[in-house]
């Protein structure tokens, strides 16, 4: 594909690479995303079919109706079992590379560090990791899932929660911060598998200053484009899997 060796020509001489991904980059594992046609939103469940897609993922339903909640959670959201694919790989060949500087991730999966990156601002946070919204104490992100409770409370008497950002919630600051500052630093930003609809993280693309911008994602999505922009509807498995073989990279 002309486009995949254009795309390992700019990586050559990149010195600063950021990537920002969404959903997609994890649907090749098996995982979901949201508002497709067989996303987690469109998915028929009679438990759960009378509620909104998401409330069952807000504030809200966590504090009012907390049994909901956490069957939901336990359900739809468990990764543990789920296994990288070539993105995730690719990324971190990338990273050892010195190429790689970040990944900001709008995914709750945790697959991008289970493939071995090491730099990772997770901006709507992790399914696991758990803690108790009174004391504040970690539990390990088993804890949920495995948890007979209805709703698992801690030895304090207060609920334990995953720490993921729902719906209502504010972006944890530290994720944010660290995420603008690598996208504002970065001279070439890769953005894949992502709509570029979930607000406020799909505005951290603005603060990109650098020359050379990347789009993989098989449906089009509006971007500003850099002195450099290439724009590559196709699966990013399958674009990072082609580049990994031009480089020689084992995946």
């Amino acid at each position: 594909m002309a486009d995949v060796q254009k795309l390992k020509e700019l990586i050559e001489v990149a010195d600063n690479i950021v990537f920002f991904g969404g959903a997609g980059v994890s649907t090749e594992s098996g995982i979901p995303d949201f508002r497709s046609k067989d996303g987690l939103y469109n998915q028929h469940d009679v438990r759960f079919d009378r509620y909104q897609p998401e409330y069952l993922l807000s504030h809200s339903c966590l504090v009012y109706e907390p049994k909901v909640y956490y069957e939901f959670h336990r359900q739809k959201m468990d990764t543990r079992n789920i296994e990288p694919n070539n993105a995730h790989k690719y990324l971190a060949a990338l990273e050892k590379m010195g190429k790689l500087k970040g990944i900001v991730t709008q995914n709750i999966d945790g697959l991008h560090q289970k493939a071995g990156s090491t730099t990772v601002y997770e901006i709507h946070g992790s399914a696991l990791r758990n803690y108790c919204m009174s004391c504040g104490r970690e539990y390990p992100s088993d804890y949920i899932f495995e948890s007979k409770e209805p709703v698992p409370k801690c030895n304090c008497g207060g609920i334990i929660r995953p720490d993921i950002t729902l719906y209502e919630e504010g972006l944890p600051d530290d994720q944010v911060s660290g995420a603008i500052d690598a996208i504002s630093q970065a001279s070439m930003l890769i953005i894949g598998g992502t709509s570029l609809s979930v607000y406020p993280a799909a505005s951290f693309v603005n603060y990109f200053r650098g020359h050379t911008l990347v789009v993989i994602n098989e449906s089009d999505i509006s971007v500003r484009e850099a002195f450099n922009t290439l724009i590559i509807k196709e699966k990013i498995g399958k674009v990072f899997t082609e580049l990994a073989a031009l480089q020689g990279i084992e995946l």
